[in-house]
């Protein structure tokens, strides 16, 4: 399928009205990026995975691998205290390499929206079969694990190859976050039917605020003004708002109080469904993308990348 047709195009505006359980106005979904990145990784000709060379890189490296050790229990001790119940943008290899961290993660009963096996592993330049045998890999480790079906795909490092949906879907992946193109979920067209496009956020996300200098207070502030944004939009027709974080960044000292602040600030709002990208996809694919169907067939011919 050309992927201009897996989006079917419409203006926000002439939607029908979206209703999300309890007439809440926002759904918000809270998304820890935890993430294993190799020490010595094979290089990709796309992209190099550690900024500085001569390799190995152990500035970056043990950046992040002060997110497994220390600031992934600081931040899911800030979600303990305001009942949150994450879905993990996990790169699978964690449960292997990290079991105290899988243990953790399984006794707070979190969803999991697969995020590959590494870091460090792309999709960039993977033959069709490659990309199969990437996503059916992290299918079956995460029914060895829990015994559980994946029903959410999220490409590593944000990478992505034109069969990547079409094999979530023929996996039984229900959902994908690899498109931030919208405030509402959207279907992703595939021969293998619909999967349900929720919000992801590069807006709203400690790593893209990072590279641009952005400091805790400041990230708290653009969490807070894109809520109340979308809970003022959200009184006429829901939203989804996506909070993106990883624990190397917001795990450490001097910012976690901020994201307890912006989290705090957002639940002590009424009408906010704390959800899952599962419980959000689910909930779309049952009472929210029927719904679009009529509307899309007038704009049939318009793409939002035409």
């Amino acid at each position: 399928m050309p992927e201009p047709d897996r989006f079917p195009y419409s203006p926000l505006p002439e939607r029908p009205r979206l209703e999300w359980p309890n007439g809440a106005r926002v759904a918000l979904w809270v998304l820890p990026n935890i993430e294993h990145y190799e020490y010595q990784p094979a290089l990709i000709n796309v992209r190099d995975p550690w900024p500085r060379t001569p390799h190995p890189d152990v500035l970056n490296y043990g950046l992040r691998d002060y997110g497994n050790r220390v600031g992934v229990w600081r931040m899911f001790d800030c979600l303990d205290r305001h009942n949150i119940r994450a879905t993990i943008s996990l790169n699978f290899g964690i449960i292997e390499h990290y079991p105290d961290i899988w243990e953790a993660m399984e006794a707070r009963q979190y969803d999991y929206l697969c995020h590959g096996l590494y870091n460090t592993r792309y999709l960039w330049g993977l033959s069709e079969d490659e990309t199969r045998e990437a996503i059916r890999d992290c299918v079956d480790i995460l029914r060895k694990a829990n015994g559980s079906q994946l029903n959410g795909w999220f490409g590593p490092a944000a990478s992505g190859t034109l069969h990547a949906a079409e094999l979530a879907a023929e996996q039984g992946l229900t959902y994908i976050a690899d498109y931030y193109h919208d405030d509402q979920p959207m279907p992703v067209r595939t021969k293998h039917g619909d999967l349900v496009s929720v919000p992801y956020s590069m807006d709203n996300n400690d790593v893209f605020a990072h590279q641009f200098k952005t400091e805790g207070e400041e990230f708290e502030r653009m969490i807070r003004n894109t809520f109340d944004v979308l809970y003022a939009e959200g009184a006429e027709s829901g939203r989804v708002m996506a909070i993106c974080l990883h624990p190397y960044l917001y795990g450490q000292p001097h910012r976690v109080k901020y994201l307890d602040r912006a989290l705090g600030y957002i639940l002590e709002h009424d009408g906010v469904w704390q959800a899952t990208g599962t419980e959000i996809a689910a909930w779309s694919r049952e009472h929210w993308l029927p719904q679009l169907e009529p509307h899309f067939a007038q704009f049939a011919g318009e793409t939002s990348n035409a």
